[in-house]
């Protein structure tokens, strides 16, 4: 089973399958979408809603289906049940529904993410904005990136060279003062906050140029965003100075920024 998908992940067919498998999800997700969903409080005081649950319940059940040997480490089955050991060489890596108090809150910027890790470095993600339709994606090993509407042709997207005034995507839970003294420690002379996974992808597509991050992540909030930066051309570096990797204990990210040109 893992041959055949190092098989599909060369050919480009796993980055499709999982694009499909997001924007059905998306499907899930959207009825819930400004209509008052009630959110509750989970252990860590983030908030879940049904839209939560029923969109990871899918994802899983098809991740079984096509792939049924490789583990996944989803947020919600993570909150009920404890975080997993490490699950080995390969896992997956889901976000149902990332942006939740966005969501709640009748904001568009929440996504859908599901990343394939390998060795501790992501290797294949999508990520669905569902608000918009759009669907950004790593394509095939080596292959590039790609974004398209649903229903639509996929284009090609690709990070812009880094322009002589820097434009930063921050959390929208930042202070102005916050949000500028991080801008400005990554050269960046302006920002723009919005939440979710988004931030990856609108680097991807050359529209802005950094995301730093200063305060804990959990893993499935950037292993999908960060296959599809790479893969357009960015990077997603470590306060050490390296790669992002995967699999560390709580499965919890320290500080990071994503990098355009």
């Amino acid at each position: 089973m893992r041959n055949r998908l190092s098989e599909d992940l060369a050919s480009g067919v796993l980055a499709e399958a999982l694009a499909d498998i997001a924007e059905e999800a998306a499907a899930v997700i959207l009825p819930f979408w400004r209509t008052d969903v009630v959110a509750t409080t989970k252990a860590d005081d983030s908030p879940v809603t049904l839209a939560d649950q029923q969109a990871e319940a899918l994802i899983l059940a098809r991740l079984a289906e096509r792939w049924p040997d490789i583990p996944a480490v989803a947020e919600e089955a993570v909150a009920e049940h404890g975080a997993p050991e490490r699950p080995g060489e390969w896992f997956w890596l889901v976000d149902p529904l990332d942006g939740t108090r966005g969501f709640v809150q009748g904001r568009e910027s929440f996504t859908v993410n599901i990343g394939l890790i390998r060795d501790d470095a992501p290797v294949a993600g999508v990520v669905t904005a569902p608000a918009t339709r759009t669907t950004w994606r790593s394509g095939a090993s080596g292959g590039g990136a790609f974004r398209r509407r649903f229903g639509d042709p996929w284009q090609a997207v690709r990070v812009r060279e880094r322009p002589a005034a820097p434009v930063a995507l921050l959390s929208h839970s930042m202070t102005d003062e916050e949000a500028g003294r991080l801008a400005g420690r990554h050269g960046c002379t302006a920002w723009q906050g919005t939440d979710s996974s988004l931030k990856f992808c609108l680097i991807a597509e050359g529209r802005f140029d950094a995301y730093p991050r200063s305060g804990p992540t959990s893993e499935w909030d950037t292993a999908a965003g960060q296959a599809v930066l790479e893969a357009a051309g960015g990077r997603v570096m470590a306060e050490d100075g390296q790669p992002l990797r995967y699999g560390k204990p709580g499965w919890l990210n320290g500080g990071f920024v994503a990098l355009g040109g």
